[in-house]
């Protein structure tokens, strides 16, 4: 997935357990492994502006985006190649 969350950071920086954090955002320490690990496939924008309001940080300090080359990611060929 082009789009990681660094969420271990964060949790690091603020001496908080995944558990913590979970409770805080209003969702389960499992979907939270799942942004944490990478394989999650959807977000709703709600649990980004939840995540962001428990850590105190901004979208960016949390996700990054990786070229499709450095995460090992095959993208889908578009029928519009000007839109690379």
């Amino acid at each position: 997935m082009p789009i990681t969350a660094d969420i271990d950071v964060m949790l690091a920086k603020r001496k908080m357990s995944l558990g913590e954090l979970a409770k805080c955002v209003g969702i389960t320490p499992a979907n939270v492994a799942v942004l944490r690990n990478g394989r999650a496939e959807a977000v709703r924008f709600t649990t980004p502006a939840a995540l962001c309001e428990a850590l105190d940080r901004q979208p960016g300090d949390l996700l990054r985006w990786e070229t499709a080359d450095s995460a090992g990611f095959v993208a889908e060929s578009r029928a519009d190649s000007t839109c690379r």
